[in-house]
C-alpha cells in the first residue's frame, strides 16, 4: 500500500534521512521508533509532501507520489495526524470534523460525521464543545477522527501519545488497536516504543536518519539491546530534532 524506497531528505546541507526504506502493506500497523533526532517526523513529512526528498521514491497504492503536494497526497489516500494535533481550538468538535470533510458533498459529509460520532463516543458527548476545552486525550481522538474524514488508504500518526497522562496514553493505544482490528492501514511514529511495537505487525528503528533494524513488532520489542540506543548517546547533530 505504501512504500518509501531509498529516500534521502535534506534540510539544506544537513542530511536528515539517509537511504531510508519502509514498507506498509494493506491492513498492517507499522511502527517507526527511535530516539529524538532520528528523523521520524522528517520521514512522515516527506511521505506527506511537506518535504521533498533529494533521492528516492514514495509510492502509494502503486502510484509514484514522490514530491506531490500535500493536498494531492490527501486526495490519493494519505492522511497525517501531526505531532501536537493542530486542531482548531476555537471551533467545536463538529466544526473541526466538518472542515475536514469539505471536499465531499453535503450528504456524504453528514454520513462521515455520523460515523465519527459512532466511533468516538467521547467526541459525541463533546460535539458542540470548543476543541480548546478538550483534554489532551480527547483532542488526540479528535485529530484522528479528523484524519479519518478523508477515508484514507493509509493513516499516519506522529507521536500520538506525546504529552498525555498515562490513562490517556492507554486510550490512544486502544483507539489504534480498534482501527487496526477494523482493517485500517496505519503507520505510527511513537517514542513509547515498547507499547507501539507490541501493537504493531512490523516495526522499524530509525537512528540518525538511517534504518538500523526492522522486524516484526514482537521481535523488535523483545530486543533489549535496541532500547539502550534510545537514550541519545549517538551523534544526532546530523539531523534536526524530529
Amino acid at each position: 500500500m505504501l512504500r518509501v524506497d531509498d529516500v534521502t531528505t535534506r534540510y539544506g546541507a544537513v542530511v536528515a534521512l539517509r537511504g531510508v526504506s519502509v514498507d506498509v502493506a494493506e491492513g498492517e500497523l507499522v511502527a517507526v521508533v527511535g530516539p529524538n533526532g532520528a528523523g521520524k517526523t522528517t520521514l512522515l513529512n516527506t511521505i506527506a509532501g511537506l518535504l521533498k526528498p533529494a533521492v528516492g521514491r514514495v509510492v502509494l497504492g502503486g502510484v509514484d507520489v514522490t514530491g506531490a503536494e500535500p493536498a494531492t497526497l490527501v486526495r490519493a489516500g494519505f492522511a497525517l495526524v501531526p505531532e501536537h494535533r493542530r486542531i482548531f481550538r476555537d471551533l467545536t468538535v463538529a466544526e473541526n470534523l466538518a472542515l475536514a470533510g469539505i471536499t465531499v458533498g453535503t450528504a456524504e459529509r453528514r454520513r462521515r460525521l455520523d460515523e465519527a460520532r459512532q466511533r468516538f463516543e467521547v467526541l459525541a458527548r463533546k460535539w458542540d464543545t470548543a476543541a480548546g476545552y478538550l483534554s489532551g486525550g480527547e483532542a488526540q481522538q479528535l485529530a484522528v477522527a479528523r484524519a479519518l474524514m478523508s477515508r484514507p488508504r493509509v493513516l499516519a500518526l506522529d507521536e500520538p501519545t506525546l504529552g498525555l497522562a498515562p490513562v490517556m496514553i492507554d486510550v490512544v493505544f486502544e483507539v489504534l488497536a480498534d482501527l487496526h482490528a477494523q482493517g485500517h492501514t496505519i503507520l505510527v511514529v511513537e517514542q513509547n516504543a515498547r507499547r507501539a511495537l507490541a501493537l504493531a505487525d512490523r516495526g522499524y528503528v530509525l537512528r540518525t536518519g538511517r534504518v538500523t533494524a526492522s522486524d516484526t513488532g514482537a521481535a523488535l520489542g523483545a530486543r533489549d539491546d535496541l532500547f539502550g540506543a534510545f537514550i541519545g548517546d549517538g551523534d544526532v547533530s546530523v539531523a534536526p530534532p524530529s
